[in-house]
């Protein structure tokens, strides 16, 4: 501890008061200043507010000065200083009891953000496993570094009583290291232990909590059984994921054909016995969020192969809680890693009540294993992959959510309702955008009470009363709906959305326009078409259509998204190519829907004209033989970037290029497919290994896009490329579009914080309606 001189007199001092905003509550942000300032010598008091921190110092000005410094380069691991104002006070006398903590106080019409959810830290972990610790194996050990935030507020300011720890009053042990200014569990708002916390029971043996209970578990799990745990924001279903058998069962009882589960397993070594990692990844992997992380398999990986058919990756997560880790814990008889997967039937919410789970998930489940700590928030695992050495989002749930996105000008108070499938809303205030957890694809009404019940309690909790409402274009969406239910929302177009999305979180103030590439499977466009491979003009006020995939007509509009091979005939039919039987996807449908087909596409009757990316990928799977049939979103373009040859194969297959005039008499670029489509089916034809017409599909693609920017930065003088869409999760693409566009000169802004799927459209429709 350092020392610094005394002061006799007050003329010698300075005051300040200092307000922190950010994520500076519930991240042991006030002890941290508490212990400056005792080291320091500094005076006053610290408080939590409904807008943040508040602080009073009084010292000689060098030592506030260094104080101020250290508030911003020292803080906890966990906080996330947004700014810090600092106003000069009059100085009073030196108060005896030198620097204190105040209670927090409410401020009516204030707000500041809360910390997501964080994995178990260093420290509490190494108590779970001390033998001597009076936490030793207590499944919800945590400190004011680490454990629940989000999923168990109510309020804030983020104290005890605003949060479902609330039932638990302290014992004098956790009291005394709550009120400890030395203490790392000083003011940490979860802190229990065995004699005053929360418990884990199994369902049927009450009598079996705690250390019993996991045993029991673990015993279920090493014989194949299924176990519904309730965890950090919901319920998983568990099981072996080394046995075919169990996953089997699973997946009949789930419902679930193909999609694949995520893992989890204990640690780094455990994980490198069945999956390829480096060190962006191994950092990822061990970070305080703990997402999914899409992984490489190993080629003698012990992973059931029915974990994820047809795909080469595995998602894989380490415990971000003591009771996981209590339930991984390495033995000979135990497995490798366990199916983790979300507790609910198909495209339900994922179950978070004790009683609803047994109601929901009594036909899914060998046993239950449940805890008395309510979850306030339920909250999906994140989901994410590396490319590059950076981090790209896929779902934005866990540990990130509600950490908002800073936006690089201020907007309107707007809530956005996003779009209809991997569903998030967005509220904003000032610079803020809160972009909710993962609520789903809006099918059904669990998902829409979800996503209704959300809106309140984060409107409520952020303090946001929406002056407007934003939602997609398309008519017949759910969000759509709802929006229109809340008064008169304003339409976002879809693409625009995706493009607007990636320019607020890469920080561009939309004073100049970018050349925006969007590549997705559905959005309605704004000439009542399905769009989905879209150039756009584009800054946050509006946007062109400057060149897109030619018009493909779709026959049964969503039930040739479930069939790729339609999309193939469709495509096949649309390039002027015969049917040949010979032809996979001509060989899936039988003679009479083929008839019927036929009929459909020649008069025009219940197709839809699309331009979508997603259907194209569809279509060449199909054609390259790898799926007909889809049973989850993607799944088709999945497996064939699955198959594609790594770094084997240089040629691209070609598309065409046509000026034409729009209706509205601007001049567009309009790209054909059939040439693409004519090599895809010579290859065919040829007997080319699969793999080798996935590469040279993506090949084309990516220089395609390389090809359009070049001749529309010729045309209007732009220099900067957004790229987002759902397409671009596809990191073999990704890889090669982005890489393209750099050596070319142009500077590309990919997504980073949010995924570039439909989960980053209640961004872009927040800030095209919002701005100022």
């Amino acid at each position: 501890m350092e020392n610094h001189p005394s002061h006799s007199g007050a003329s010698d001092l300075a005051a300040r008061c200092i307000h922190v905003t950010g994520v500076v509550q519930g991240v042991g942000f006030r002890p941290f200043v508490y212990n400056l300032a005792a080291q320091l010598g500094v005076t006053g008091w610290v408080l939590n507010s409904s807008a943040g921190v508040e602080i009073e110092a009084v010292a000689a000005l060098p030592v506030l000065d260094e104080f101020v410094a250290r508030l911003r380069s020292g803080a906890p691991s966990l906080a996330r200083i947004e700014g810090v104002t600092i106003k000069e006070i009059e100085v009073q006398a030196p108060r005896p009891d030198g620097f204190v903590i105040r209670h927090s106080e409410a401020r009516p019409g204030e707000f500041q953000p809360i910390s997501p959810d964080a994995s178990i830290c260093a420290d509490c972990r190494r108590e779970l496993f001390d033998p001597t610790d009076r936490r030793y194996r207590y499944p919800f050990i945590n400190c004011t570094n680490c454990g629940p935030r989000f999923t168990i507020t109510r309020d804030i300011p983020y104290d005890r009583p605003n949060t479902t720890m609330a039932p638990f009053p302290m014992c004098s042990a956790c009291q005394a290291e709550y009120d400890d200014p030395t203490d790392r569990r000083f003011h940490a708002q979860p802190n229990a232990c065995p004699v005053c916390g929360p418990h884990v029971w199994l369902h049927g043996s009450e009598q079996q909590r705690d250390e019993e209970a996991i045993r029991a578990v673990r015993r279920l799990l090493a014989e194949g059984r299924v176990v519904a745990i309730k965890g950090l924001g919901g319920f998983h279903l568990a099981c072996d994921a080394t046995d075919d058998a169990a996953v089997v069962r699973l997946r009949e009882r789930k419902g679930r054909v193909d999609k694949p589960f995520a893992l989890m397993s204990f640690d780094l070594a455990a994980v490198e016995r069945f999956c390829e990692l480096n060190d962006a990844e191994r950092g990822l992997l061990t970070s305080r969020q703990r997402p999914i992380l899409l992984l490489r398999e190993r080629p003698d990986s012990s992973i059931s192969p029915l974990v994820a058919p047809g795909n080469r990756y595995l998602g894989v997560m380490l415990p971000y809680t003591p009771l996981h880790y209590l339930l991984l814990e390495p033995a000979a008889d135990f497995p490798i890693a366990l199916v983790m997967t979300s507790g609910n039937y198909a495209e339900e919410p994922i179950a978070t009540a004790n009683e609803k789970a047994l109601e929901r998930l009594g036909g899914l489940a060998d046993g239950f294993l449940l805890h008395d700590r309510e979850i306030h928030a339920r909250c999906d695992d994140s989901v994410t992959r590396v490319l590059a050495g950076d981090e790209l989002p896929i779902r934005r749930s866990r540990g990130y959510a509600p950490y908002p996105i800073h936006l690089p000008l201020p907007v309107r108070q707007v809530l956005a309702v996003g779009a209809e499938l991997k569903n998030t809303f967005c509220l904003t205030r000032g610079r803020y955008a809160f972009l909710s957890q993962h609520i789903g694809d809006m099918e059904n009404y669990e998902t829409l009470r979800f996503f209704e019940q959300m809106v309140e309690q984060l409107a409520r909790t952020f303090r946001v009363e929406p002056e407007l409402v934003a939602c997609d274009l398309h008519p017949g969406y759910l969000t759509t709906r709802y929006a229109r239910e809340r008064g008169s929302p304003i339409p976002v177009q879809h693409h625009h959305a995706h493009i607007a999305a990636c320019m607020a979180e890469n920080g561009l103030t939309g004073e100049r326009p970018v050349i925006g590439v969007a590549l997705d499977g559905t959005g309605y466009g704004s000439d009542g078409a399905i769009w989905g491979g879209e150039f756009l003009i584009a800054d946050y006020g509006s946007f062109r259509r400057v060149a897109h995939l030619e018009y493909v007509p779709l026959p049964g509009g969503d039930a040739a998204i479930r069939r790729p091979y339609r999309a193939a005939l469709a495509h096949l039919w649309a390039a002027g190519i015969p049917w040949a039987e010979d032809l996979p996807p001509v060989a899936a449908a039988s003679s009479v829907e083929r008839r019927v087909l036929a009929q459909q596409l020649a008069r025009g009757v219940n197709v839809v004209s699309t331009s979508s990316t997603g259907r194209l990928f569809d279509a060449v799977s199909a054609l390259a033989g790898v799926r007909q049939v889809v049973n989850y979103e993607a799944q088709a373009a999945i497996e064939l970037e699955n198959l594609c040859w790594d770094d084997e194969e240089e040629e691209g297959y070609p598309f065409g290029l046509t000026r034409r005039e729009s209706l509205d008499g601007e001049h567009i670029w309009e790209i054909a497919t059939a040439p693409c489509i004519r090599a895809v089916v010579a290859d065919v034809w040829d007997g080319r290994p699969t793999g080798l017409v996935a590469a040279r599909f993506h090949n084309g693609l990516a220089v395609l896009v390389r090809d359009v920017c070049h001749r529309l930065r010729d045309e209007h003088g732009l220099t900067e490329v957004a790229l987002s869409g759902g397409v671009f999760q596809n990191v073999t693409l990704l890889g090669q579009v982005a890489p393209l566009l750099e050596a070319d000169g142009f500077t590309v802004y990919v997504h980073r914080l949010t995924p570039p799927n439909d989960a980053c459209i209640a961004l872009g429709q927040a800030i095209v309606a919002g701005r100022w």
